[in-house]
């Protein structure tokens, strides 16, 4: 139960994130706010890494292999955090979150490539959230916002930064490979937002609430209840829970944006939630699961 309620509030401080992240573009722009977050991520993690080498849990490094490691998936992280930041320009952050949840049902569909096997609940859930997706991003006259679009694409590249991060965390420390794909990612953006955009010291200093809820609460604080409960939850229930930080985008976004869903965009995101809950439970339960009765 300890370790389900910190799954939960991980996931409700990732939900609540979008929020922070549409309020720091009020004076930044999403690579600076991007390369800001980042940095400041990396930084949160420095103590939690320093506890663990004095702990003796960071011994015998393949340093090779971390820094090698560290590289594709930062870049991955800067692909999809990128498309995510760009993409709340011109969407909500409701939608925003229940599209990039879309990962969670992407991950499985895309290690067909690697050889994994796909069990039926997967494609019935994957089926489900298409239909939700439609009805979300998709208007009447068949038109796909393009923050939705951007949004969708960022999905395949978290699905991709996911299992890349499964490859090399079982090689290396995952703390150690967090902090180094953290750092790289915002080296990356910031390198893109001298590039394209105009940072200020003063603009950074007008969005100080934003960055540091969506740096050190988003990164540092949920990253860390995430290590601690996945010693104690089981996988599926895990994803379950993590799942919910869908849910909170839309409740935030509502509540501190005064964004609005209408019965179509309730019903999609509906289908969206249903399809990644199924698809992360074996069919064989949901069968005899009493709720399905």
């Amino acid at each position: 139960m300890q370790a389900n309620l910190m799954l939960l509030l991980a996931a409700a401080i990732w939900g609540l994130g979008f929020v922070a992240q549409r309020f720091g573009m009020d004076h930044l722009g999403p690579y600076s706010f991007n390369a800001l977050r980042f940095f400041i991520g990396a930084l949160s993690l420095v103590p939690l890494i320093w506890w663990y080498k004095r702990k003796g849990l960071l011994q015998d490094l393949d340093w090779k292999l971390l820094l090698w490691g560290s590289i594709p998936v930062g870049v991955l992280l800067f692909i999809a955090a990128s498309l995510q930041q760009v993409g709340l320009l011109y969407t909500t952050a409701a939608n925003a979150g229940f599209i990039t949840g879309l990962y969670i049902v992407l991950v499985p569909l895309l290690g067909i490539f690697l050889k994994h096997k796909i069990s039926a609940n997967i494609w019935l859930g994957c089926s489900i959230a298409v239909a939700g997706l439609y009805l979300l991003s998709v208007g009447e006259d068949f038109s796909v916002n393009f923050g939705d679009l951007l949004q969708l694409i960022g999905a395949f590249f978290w699905a991709a930064h996911l299992l890349t991060i499964d490859h090399y965390s079982k090689r290396v420390p995952p703390l150690l490979l967090a902090c180094l794909q953290f750092v790289i990612c915002g080296l990356l953006s910031i390198a893109v937002a001298y590039s394209i955009e105009t940072p200020e010291l003063n603009n950074a200093l007008l969005a100080w609430k934003s960055v540091l809820y969506s740096g050190v609460v988003s990164v540092g604080i949920a990253y860390t209840l995430q290590v601690m409960a996945q010693k104690h939850a089981h996988p599926a229930h895990a994803a379950i829970i993590l799942s919910l930080e869908t849910v909170f985008a839309a409740i935030g976004g509502v509540w501190l944006l005064g964004e609005e869903l209408n019965s179509r965009a309730l019903m999609g995101c509906g289908l969206m939630l249903l399809g990644m809950l199924v698809s992360q439970l074996p069919l064989r339960w949901l069968l005899r699961s009493k709720a399905f009765t």
